[in-house]
């Protein structure tokens, strides 16, 4: 046990299918606590599968994966969805929720008391970026796009959880805002040691935010290594994406 330690999320051989159609196969590895993972991948090549297997809104057709030890089929489905942060590309704040509304839902739900409940809204609201007392009461349809990111990413810290889900949370947003969020998140990350599994097709982005990358082809993680080790990968899909990379240095 004491060697799994160090390990939040592990998957054991395994294959899943929909539709009769084989989506991701033959997935073998792990992620290690405090590390930013990050899935890269053309779109349809398994990326979001993986990740969404992770907190059951997919379960394996053969194989297991595994949650702080325990295979996630064993785990009460909220109890686990509340262990795992997850953001996505089009924030899902619900509109009629102020911004304190939206980022106190989740404590809301496990009965956190109102003041602690505010306490800490207002305190990770100051973390990404976003002046408590301008923002907590506006509505989603006030801010911008990168502002509305930020309180995604807020959001899905509020209950503390161990690790967070990221699919694609930067995508619609304009290239200068991006560059600043990925840098923030960078930098926040690795402040709070949070798991993070965080999904794009973007090199650039896994290059900036990635303690290992996982390349995904066909359904197959085909590449898994730090930035160092993809850069060296023979992979023919590998060297696809470092050849986006020619143009942009670290």
């Amino acid at each position: 046990m004491s060697q799994n330690h160090n390990i939040a999320v592990e998957f054991r051989n395994v294959t899943f299918s929909r539709n009769h159609r084989l989506l991701v196969s033959n997935l073998n590895f792990t992620i290690h606590r405090g590390e930013a993972l990050i899935l890269l991948g053309r779109s349809g090549s398994g990326k979001t599968t993986t990740m969404k297997l992770i907190n059951r809104l997919f379960t394996p057709t053969i194989g297991e994966v595994l949650f702080d030890n325990i295979p996630t089929s064993q785990w009460d489905e909220i109890k686990l969805r509340r262990k795992i942060g997850y953001v996505i590309q089009e924030t899902g704040l619900f509109p009629h929720f102020t911004i304190e509304r939206n980022v106190g839902l989740v404590p809301s739900l496990e009965g956190w008391k109102a003041k602690q409940i505010k306490t800490r809204v207002y305190e990770l609201l100051q973390l990404v970026g976003l002046e408590p007392e301008q923002f907590a009461t506006r509505y989603p349809h006030e801010l911008s796009g990168g502002q509305r990111q930020r309180v995604g990413v807020a959001r899905a810290l509020a209950a503390d959880p161990p690790v967070l889900l990221m699919d694609e949370p930067f995508g619609a947003l304009d290239p200068i805002t991006r560059l600043e969020i990925q840098q923030e998140f960078k930098h926040l990350q690795q402040e709070l040691g949070k798991t993070v599994v965080f999904v794009t097709h973007d090199i650039q982005e896994a290059f900036i935010l990635a303690s290992r990358i996982g390349l995904m082809y066909g359904g197959e993680l085909v590449v898994l290594g730090t930035p160092d080790e993809f850069r060296r990968s023979q992979h023919p899909e590998a060297n696809s994406f470092l050849q986006c990379l020619k143009s942009f240095t670290l």
